[in-house]
């Protein structure tokens, strides 16, 4: 049991992503010299996921950031209004009252 623990290493996964935690081979973490171990985080399918995730949701933002707002019509002044058909009933029985 302790030669099993001591050729897996725990990937810490990614919730974001939907990667889950889980145990893999010491060999499939690449190097990280930052680290007190020199090894990643995550396994290198892991990482190559997550960082691919990064870029698209990079990329998504920036195209949302660059869309041009749509913007709604201006509603018109009353210069620019058409003027509504009359429905004045009076103003028909002059118009026939007068002699042409």
């Amino acid at each position: 049991m302790a030669e099993q623990a001591a050729t897996l290493r725990k990937c810490i996964g990614s919730a974001r992503f939907g990667i889950e935690p889980h145990d893999a081979p010491i060999d499939d973490f690449p190097k990280q010299p930052s680290q007190k171990d020199g090894l990643g985080r995550m396994c290198a399918s892991h990482w190559n996921a997550y960082t691919a995730g990064l870029a698209r949701d990079a990329k998504a933002h920036k195209a949302a950031a660059a869309e041009p707002v749509a913007e709604a019509e201006p509603t018109p002044t009353k210069r620019e209004r058409k003027p509504k058909p009359s429905a004045d009933v009076g103003a028909g029985a002059s118009a026939e009252a007068e002699p042409a």
